[in-house]
């Protein structure tokens, strides 16, 4: 049930507009001139007006001037006499939101307030949305007043209105995505999709259809017609994460859409043309990855013709206590939770840890203390656990010349070979990165040097060494 307002001079109209409204299930504020109306919406909980054009001391048309001056968004339906279009197009200009003309008929007012209700519950519908997407960006901005992270965004800020393909590279958790997505909302392709496919995640039987989707009877379980994230990503952005972990038979079929801009489905005949700009990243040196013949080279070539290399976090850590703060805030709103600061002897314990994770494994860090937090201000303790077993501090000039030292927990990396056989010793140092891991192959993977295709060949692959 909505409130309107209904202003006339004339009792009769008042009394069919309060019936009228009354019998379709709305409540009727009925009053005879501006200066009751006014009294009125200083109560609140006005949802639309209803306002003849003419009435004594002040009419309809300065009753809308004195809305808007007074900050009042409310939808208002203007009462014209019978013909007088002038009146109702100097309504419209004014501000209205539409008009009636007299004889007054109940059809006309349901539905012209109906719409003026609806158009109401649209618009504060759109604001709650465009707060959502706001809140939304603001969770995947670059966070960061380093000079490295400066240079980054100025060279984002000059790459993303153009159409060059970009190569995004850094160590796993350093924000390379976030990169991405900033490119994306920079460009002219920001009202389209932004598609994001993991090259290192799907089996590399089903990349391909992944890529260029696939046509029904293709293959056994294809069913039905399935498009893929180069139609998906049409007139927006397709971000290619971990392309290094492609295989080099449809490296070159990529290399073929990147040229063409055309492609054909797994199973098709027929060209599929689209307008996509390619974001790709990697966690590895693509460079050594061509000498080494497991990437093309021209490929390479054509992805970085802008090429970025993020720094991991060890290596900007005047980050960190802008990063820190900015999870800490919006993890503890999420959990309902009030964080108002980090105490100086945390931040210190913050900016010695030398970060292995980097961005992610800060952010983790930060989202445990808040939930662990029993007040507004993270304590030192709350970090007792930085790093599980990867932990690790700055060295402070002691060390071993290696920048780190062992921290709580890392004596759990060890591992005790009882053999010399290659094999079985290879077999131990998987089975222990897994479960350092917690089974997370990629990481298993950066752990032991490996790719995740390799490590997934000898997990599950011809001749396996360990089946998991």
């Amino acid at each position: 049930m909505a409130t309107i307002l209904c202003v006339d001079d004339d009792v009769a109209i008042g009394a069919i507009l309060g019936d009228t409204l009354e019998r379709i299930g709305h409540r009727a504020e009925v009053v005879r001139s501006v200066p009751e109306a006014l009294q009125v919406l200083a109560r609140g909980g006005v949802d639309a007006i209803v306002s003849d054009y003419r009435m004594p001391a002040i009419s309809g048309l300065e009753f809308l001037s004195i809305l808007a001056s007074e900050g009042y968004d409310i939808p208002l339906i203007m009462l014209t006499g019978h013909a007088s279009i002038e009146h109702a197009v100097a309504s419209i200009k004014a501000g209205a939101f539409d008009y009636i003309t007299k004889p007054v008929r109940p059809e006309q007012i349901e539905l012209a307030v109906g719409q003026a209700l609806e158009f109401s519950r649209l618009r504060a519908e759109n604001g709650v949305l465009r707060e959502e997407v706001a809140r939304f960006r603001n969770e995947r901005e670059v966070i960061g007043e380093s000079e490295a992270i400066r240079r980054i965004m100025a060279t984002v800020t000059t790459t993303a209105p153009t159409r060059a393909t970009v190569l995004l590279q850094g160590e796993s958790g350093t924000g390379k995505e976030l990169i991405a997505r900033a490119i994306h909302e920079q460009s002219d392709r920001r009202q389209g999709p932004f598609v994001t496919l993991n090259c290192a995640a799907l089996p590399e039987g089903l990349v391909e259809s992944a890529l260029f989707g696939h046509e029904k009877g293709a293959f056994t379980g294809a069913v039905r017609r399935v498009e893929g994230a180069f139609e998906r990503a049409h007139r927006g952005t397709l971000l290619l994460d971990e392309i290094s972990e492609m295989r080099l038979d449809l490296q070159a079929k990529l290399l073929r859409v990147l040229q063409e801009q055309e492609f054909e489905r797994v199973g098709g005949t027929q060209a599929i043309h689209v307008d996509v700009r390619v974001v790709a990243t990697t966690n590895r040196d693509l460079a050594r990855e061509v000498e080494a013949g497991t990437f093309r080279r021209d490929l390479f070539y054509r992805l970085s013709v802008m090429p970025i290399v993020v720094p991991p976090l060890r290596e900007r850590v005047e980050d960190v206590p802008l990063l820190a703060l900015s999870f800490a805030r919006r993890i503890a709103e999420g959990l309902g939770k009030e964080v108002q600061g980090i105490a100086p002897e945390a931040l210190d314990l913050l900016l010695g840890h030398v970060w292995p994770g980097n961005v992610r494994e800060l952010q983790h860090a930060v989202e445990r203390a808040v939930i662990l937090a029993r007040g507004p201000i993270l304590h030192a303790p709350l970090f007792d656990g930085i790093g599980g077993h990867l932990a690790g501090r700055a060295d402070d000039g002691d060390g071993a010349g290696n920048g780190v030292v062992p921290g709580p927990g890392a004596e759990s990396l060890s591992v005790v070979l009882r053999t010399l056989n290659v094999d079985e010793a290879e077999r131990e140092l998987i089975r222990r990165a897994l479960e350092v891991s917690g089974n997370n192959r990629t990481r298993a993977a950066e752990l032991l040097g490996l790719s995740v295709r390799t490590l997934r060949n000898k997990l599950n692959g011809p001749g396996a060494i360990l089946k998991v």
